[in-house]
């Protein structure tokens, strides 16, 4: 049987504003029959933290730390928690609820889009499986994650490598369009990253670092040579491609595409409308 040929964009490192313009864009154009399934890779410049649609600013971010370390901010269309973006490959998928290989549910189609992120971690000699939530305690922890941060909190179909979290994702469905997209660690800077989050005292803070420590891991802190960024693309690509039996073709977007992203970028996601609105 002839595999389907599905678009592959590796837009290199852009703005936080940008990038989730992008994202818009590539379900809109999806949506509107103008491109096909697609697939693309993306870097952040600067590093940057991201939030779920639903996260309060005020409540969950420290705003003070993200400027004193001149991080990007922008809230992602997709839920989820928030993601330090900055030594990671980062992945989108773009495909029709109503293509023959999606399932219907979220949690589902969730697993199919994600054995290619699965076939990836293979490819790099690294024995992921998915995890999924059995106890009524882990099952409570996704209704209601106690952490504001993205890889500390447990999700259906969890990508796991020697117990601990590789890879955090999160999708929206709107327009008949699925957007699946997420983050995959190379290394991972915890600090930084813990001192971005709003705690009740010290203790917790140290606490949750301790016990994320247990949970989420980076790629290169699991093998005895680093991988590059390079290598981790081929080895994505190849994933994606074995995971869910297609073909990626490359695309450079066009000159009138990518104003179309800029103006999108500036009149959105740049705005404090759109990301302190909660």
């Amino acid at each position: 049987m002839a595999k389907e040929t599905w678009r592959y964009i590796d837009s290199g490192n852009q703005s936080p504003f940008f990038n989730m313009a992008l994202d818009e864009a590539l379900l809109d154009w999806h949506s509107e029959g103008k491109i096909p399934p697609t697939i693309r890779f993306y870097g952040w410049n600067p590093p940057t933290l991201s939030i779920g649609y639903f996260q309060k600013v005020d409540k969950e971010i420290n705003m003070d730390a993200v400027n004193q370390n001149t991080l990007g901010f922008v809230r992602r269309p997709t839920g989820g928690r928030g993601v330090l973006h900055d030594k990671e490959l980062t992945y989108s998928v773009i495909v029709s609820e109503e293509h023959p290989e999606m399932p219907k549910t979220v949690t589902e189609a969730y697993r199919v889009i994600s054995e290619g992120i699965l076939e990836g971690f293979k490819q790099l000699d690294l024995d992921a499986y998915f995890a999924i939530p059995r106890t009524e305690e882990e099952k409570d922890g996704l209704k209601n994650p106690r952490s504001a941060v993205c890889f500390d909190a447990p999700s259906w179909y969890e990508l796991v490598v020697e117990g601990r979290k590789v890879a955090g994702s999160a999708q929206t469905r709107q327009k008949g369009v699925i957007l699946q997209h997420g983050s995959i660690l190379l290394d991972i800077d915890e600090d930084l990253l813990f001192s971005l989050f709003v705690y009740p005292n010290d203790r917790v803070k140290e606490r949750m670092k301790r016990n994320f420590k247990n949970k989420a891991v980076a790629i290169n802190a699991l093998r005895k040579t680093p991988v590059s960024m390079e290598e981790a693309k081929i080895a994505f690509k190849e994933g994606f491609e074995k995971g869910l039996n297609i073909h990626l073709e490359r695309y450079e977007l066009s000159e009138s595409e990518i104003q179309y992203v800029e103006k999108l970028a500036n009149e959105k996601y740049a705005t404090k409308e759109w990301n302190f609105k909660r």
